[in-house]
């Protein structure tokens, strides 16, 4: 399908929302910025996943060809996100007593099994890993270093920012109010504190996992020039759109446009798109505040990954979103209810052309996934053959990517659960507070002897029939 809507995107670049116009109308150019494989990707991360998703998904709709690029970041980001500190890759390799490999291995797994399980699609999407982009990475530096836009210091070879007129047009920086040790980490050599590393020396007591040979000394990439290498040799040196969280805009996604417009001499990308954050009952999420989720954790706690990919499409991308157990247990009520009633309702119909109007003109207003989902829970109840819901809202699918079949409840997991049952769960509970165990138990057996089961969670009791 061509739709003839015009799409629009707000670009992190201008803060305005643009049309969007292709380079080349018959192949897409998208990169999305992958993940570090030191660790398990959380729930937060899976954002962005979803962002580029949603992206693709509208280009193709609109009938755009997409070559999408994800890279695998398996070497160069060290642990201070900036030009010190040991490598993620390396510093997990090395706790766990595994090779660099193995954990590389380990995470990208994992990361492409939550990419499934969220529907992501990932059909000729090529996932380029750094460590096996050296060469272009080097080449790259070499033109960056024939046009003077570099300097040596004795940790290695940084880019000069001051040199780069747009430096910091993207994250809207404030380059002469900027101290050493705010935004980046301290190193007294650099002519500037924005100034960043494209090749750092291993030094002559390395005890590096991963480097290399190059023509400035034995060492690694910095983590912003492996993108920059990467996009320009997928997608060219002027590629349509560049997604992410938009914790990159002011350090890694500033760097990477500097360092490839000064090498290429060309415009980078034409449209930025980034997602906000999400936090967790309110608080960053992070290990040390035991709010660090993964999608098998959602699992694990009895929710599908497509009631996760739901509750993130309730928001508007750029929207900060706060997730609570309770936020998810209410989308994936609505998600199931959704799936229940698609899949009960008759094959064969057509598409409302009118609705998938008005449901593109929602999605072709900078990814409204809010107000699309408005939509097509207005199409549930809308006074139409269901075999017409049905085609229509299947349509709607190409971009939501929400339904699946194999998530149809039985009648008996439909089946409220009765208000005398829901009783006794909450007389458990006081007593459960109050120490008293034997009144507990004793409840437990009668709401047992009843046909039904308690499990206590993390997030409180879980009922089901035992029928």
């Amino acid at each position: 399908m061509m739709n003839q809507q015009p799409l629009y995107f707000l670009n992190t670049l201008s803060r305005q929302k643009e049309e969007f116009v292709p380079i080349n109308p018959n192949l897409v150019g998208l990169y999305s910025c992958g993940p570090t494989v030191y660790n398990y990707a959380h729930i937060g991360n899976m954002r962005s996943y979803l962002l580029s998703d949603i992206v693709r998904r509208t280009l193709e709709q609109n009938g755009y060809p997409v070559r999408q690029i994800i890279n695998i970041t398996d070497v160069g980001h060290l642990v201070g996100d900036a030009d010190n500190g040991e490598d993620k890759v390396e510093q997990a390799a090395r706790a766990s007593n595994h090779t660099v490999a193995d954990i590389i291995t380990q995470y990208k797994s994992a990361f492409l099994s939550d990419l499934s399980g969220l529907n992501i699609k990932t059909t000729e999407t090529i996932f380029p890993h750094a460590s096996q982009h050296i060469a272009e990475q080097i080449e790259l530096i070499k033109k960056l270093e024939n046009k003077g836009f570099v300097y040596h210091l004795d940790d290695g070879i940084y880019f000069d920012t001051k040199l780069y007129d747009k430096y910091p047009e993207l994250g809207h920086l404030n380059l002469d109010g900027q101290t050493a040790g705010t935004r980046i980490e301290e190193n007294a050599q650099k002519r500037s504190p924005a100034d960043f590393a494209l090749w750092k020396f291993s030094g002559l007591q390395s005890t590096r996992l991963q480097e290399w040979d190059s023509p400035w000394g034995v060492g690694f990439p910095g983590w912003a020039i492996e993108c920059s290498a990467m996009s320009i040799k997928y997608l060219g040196a002027h590629f349509d759109i560049h997604t992410g969280g938009e914790d990159h805009i002011p350090v890694h996604h500033t760097n990477e446009r500097a360092q490839s417009e000064c090498a290429t001499g060309e415009t980078f990308v034409n449209y930025w798109l980034h997602n906000a954050f999400i936090t967790v009952d309110g608080k960053k999420m992070a290990k040390s505040e035991q709010n660090f989720y993964t999608i098998t954790d959602l699992v694990a706690k009895g929710y599908s990954p497509l009631a996760y990919r739901y509750f993130i499409l309730g928001a508007h991308y750029r929207s900060p979103l706060n997730f609570t157990f309770e936020a998810l247990a209410g989308a994936k009520r609505a998600w199931q209810k959704i799936n229940n009633m698609v899949w009960a309702w008759p094959s064969g119909g057509q598409c409302d052309e009118q609705l998938l109007t008005t449901f593109m003109t929602a999605i072709n207003n900078d990814l409204n996934t809010a107000k699309a989902l408005a939509i097509l829970h207005e199409t549930m109840n809308a006074n139409l053959e269901p075999s017409t819901k049905r085609a229509t809202i299947e349509k709607f699918d190409e971009v939501l990517g929400i339904l699946n079949e194999a998530e149809v409840l039985s009648a008996s997991e439909l089946t409220p659960i009765p208000e005398e049952i829901l009783s006794l769960v909450q007389d458990r509970e006081i007593a459960r507070e109050r120490a008293d165990w034997g009144r507990a138990d004793l409840i437990r057996a009668e709401i047992e002897a009843k046909g039904y089961e308690v499990e206590d969670t993390p997030e409180g009791p879980a009922i089901k029939s035992r029928n």
